[in-house]
């Protein structure tokens, strides 16, 4: 492909982002400013360059946006390209790098992803173990706290140190244990992707080198989402070449929550002083009156690379901002407005989005849409892989590809039901620990020692033979992995289970779907994979299962249907006309945060800016004077954001208590 066709239809700053490829690069690309396809040009003219294509590695945070610069690039190449660049997300490289080097930190190779329900029920046990009750610290509340220490490296000797509570202090106890209970089971969590490539590049150097001979070019998007040990390990492999692109947007970092650090795009000329920056202020996505409004919010956080959108879209309508006297009445209000566009102004509904901050807000606008016959999808409520039915088939998957996965055998050893009760479970279990044998050698024991009766026996003697007939069967690589899973289902018979768990049918065919997904998934696998290997694939789920927009998602969001989603879900999409609702202090920004400090006030700022610019054509901005709290109605305060969007920030000031008037952007 000849460079100049690549470049030709960018405009100036993409050009010279997209054609400057030695060194390090900060590309500034504000929202809507064409950022994907700015990374996806650079590295197709790398390769027309003359650099092989495997040499160039580009990390995203999604599986979503990994797929689709990898589909662009595609788009671009055709079936000239013999190579591929490798583009994944941060934990898919850790995956890799710890596939062939983990064993320097005393791993086998063949170590297990745990899900969030094998997690919980480890930290569960780890919590009865040390005698710690739910009332001082729950199962949830201990992971999210260890995961935010592993985030920031902390490791668990060092927890008490960083321990800011009781409870924490709780934590720091229960870390350790949780870190043994993992170790001992060759299993990893998410969090330790990342830790321990970090402590692998940290104290093994030949490990180091040989990762860092694999790249000589290497992009990351988003880069303002980055925390601590994703800044390490990526500064450990271009550390011999410098050529480091990163791409992203201060101003949409919404992370924090989870160990995300602004502080590295703010801070990128300092850690790569001969740097060059580009900034991509030309907006392709909303309209002049959008951008104003978005423009003028951001302005107010002192953290931030200065630079203001411009818009390339002329506005035929303005912001507007509406007050209701309840949250009832907004709900009723904003769902007849979409009810009029769609039966009298020709709109669609896939047309519209309603954001909201908290999870707890759609209820009402459900009970109105239902109520009008609209059709509507809430995105990003469930993860697909949280589903029973998905998170049943995947731990039959995991005991064929991983024989010692007790946390998955124990989930379905007795689903569908045959015969193996907990009472025999407890017992194989507590000769299991206390010996410290796999379970099936623990339940032959048993036997031996009369604590099992020989009913019990022969029924999990009759599963473990099942176990070896579908790892036998999975091993034959002369047909599709698609088709064993196919077979496994079939002989599980677990049709036949979700009639008995789920009598309405409608219920029962979503289930049917959602396991006809899991077999397409599998077989989109085995498809692109060069060599298909189940355990491959389901590090793939294990990874899918934390992307922010779950895959279940992709066929609801291009569904002709009114979307509800958060504004965290939101983000990377963008919606003709949207409504921002409950846009009051306590919801955005969000009551954590206003008791907080003014770095946590930046963030929520930051989120209503990546709401704003989800819009291309209209915006609606809509508060309620009283809302509900625990079924009493309770006077509201304005978002101080809706002040400073209008530019009357001074008025808040005088009137805490009062709010703006419905009207347009200009104040009219």
């Amino acid at each position: 492909m000849n460079p100049r066709q690549l470049v030709e239809s960018l405009n100036a700053s993409q050009r010279e982002a997209a054609t400057t490829t030695q060194g390090p690069l900060l590309v500034l690309a504000g929202a809507g400013t064409g950022k994907t396809r700015v990374i996806t040009t650079r590295m197709a003219l790398l390769i027309s360059q003359g650099v092989s294509p495997e040499r160039i590695l580009s990390v995203t945070f999604t599986n979503k946006a990994s797929k689709e610069m990898a589909e662009r690039l595609r788009s671009m190449f055709g079936k000239r390209m013999k190579s591929k660049p490798r583009i994944s997300t941060f934990h898919s490289l850790c995956v890799r790098i710890l596939r062939e080097e983990i064993e320097a930190l005393g791993y086998r190779k063949n170590f297990t992803i745990v899900d969030r329900g094998d997690q919980e029920s480890i930290a569960r046990e780890v919590l009865r173990k040390i005698r710690i009750q739910e009332a001082a610290l729950k199962p949830g509340d201990l992971l999210s706290i260890i995961s935010r220490w592993k985030s920031a490296a902390v490791r668990p000797g060092d927890a008490g140190d960083h321990a800011e509570d009781d409870r924490e202090f709780l934590a720091s106890m229960a870390y350790k244990k949780y870190v043994e209970q993992l170790r001992a089971r060759n299993s990893v969590d998410f969090d330790d992707l990342l830790l321990l490539t970090d402590q692998l590049f940290a104290y093994h150097p030949e490990a180091l080198r040989r990762q860092q001979e694999c790249f000589d070019f290497i992009q990351i998007d988003e880069y303002q989402d980055t925390n601590q040990l994703q800044f390490r390990v990526i500064q450990a492999l271009v550390e011999p070449h410098g050529n480091l692109c990163v791409v992203g947007d201060d101003d949409q970092s919404i992370y924090g929550w989870r160990g995300a650090e602004v502080k590295h795009i703010l801070s990128f000329q300092q850690h790569f002083p001969t740097a060059k920056v580009v900034r991509l202020e030309d907006n392709y996505r909303c309209t002049e009156e959008i951008l104003a409004v978005a423009n003028r919010l951001v302005s107010f956080n002192r953290e931030r690379h200065r630079k203001v959108l411009r818009s390339t879209k002329k506005g035929i309508e303005p912001v507007r901002y509406e007050k209701f006297q309840d949250d009832t009445i907004e709900a009723e209000r904003v769902v007849m407005e979409i009810n009029y566009l769609i039966n009298h102004r020709d709109k669609q509904p896939r047309d519209f989005a309603i954001l909201f901050r908290t999870n707890e807000q759609p209820r009402a606008f459900e009970s109105e849409l239902r109520r009008r016959q609209l059709s509507y999808v809430i995105l990003g409520s469930q993860s697909f892989f949280d589903r029973k039915e998905i998170r049943d088939l995947i731990a039959y998957l995991r005991i064929i590809a991983y024989p010692k996965d007790e946390t998955s055998l124990l989930r379905i050893i007795n689903v569908p039901a045959r015969n193996i009760g907990t009472g025999t479970i407890d017992k194989i279990m507590t000769r299991a620990i206390s010996e410290g044998i796999p379970f099936f050698e623990a339940a032959e024991r048993a036997t031996q020692k009369g604590i099992l009766a020989a009913k019990a026996k022969a029924a999990v003697d009759h599963f473990r033979h099942q176990v070896e007939g579908w790892r036998k069967e999975f091993s034959n690589s002369s047909q599709p992995l698609a088709n064993h899973l196919r077979k496994l289902i079939d002989s599980l018979n677990y049709m036949r289970e979700i009639e008995k768990l789920y009598k309405q049918s409608t219920q029962q065919q979503i289930r049917r779907e959602s396991i006809e997904q899991l077999v397409n998934s599998l077989d989109d696998y085995s498809k692109r994979a060069r060599q298909p290997r189940l355990q491959e694939f389901l590090d793939e789920i294990a990874l899918n299962d934390r992307d922010e927009f779950a895959s279940g998602d992709k066929k609801e969001l291009e569904q002709n249907a009114i979307k509800l989603l958060t504004i965290h879900s939101a983000k990377g999409l963008e919606f003709p006309r949207v409504y921002l609702v409950g846009m009051e202090e306590g919801l955005l920004p969000h009551k954590r945060s206003v008791i907080g400090t003014e770095k946590e006030i930046e963030e929520e700022r930051r989120l209503a800016y990546v709401a704003v610019t989800r819009a291309q054509e209209s915006l609606t901005m809509t508060f309620a004077e009283t809302r509900k709290k625990w079924g009493k109605s309770q006077k509201t305060i304005p978002s101080r954001f809706l002040y400073e969007m209008r530019g009357d920030r001074d008025e808040q000031k005088k009137d805490s208590g009062g709010s703006p008037d419905s009207s347009r952007a200009n104040g009219s």
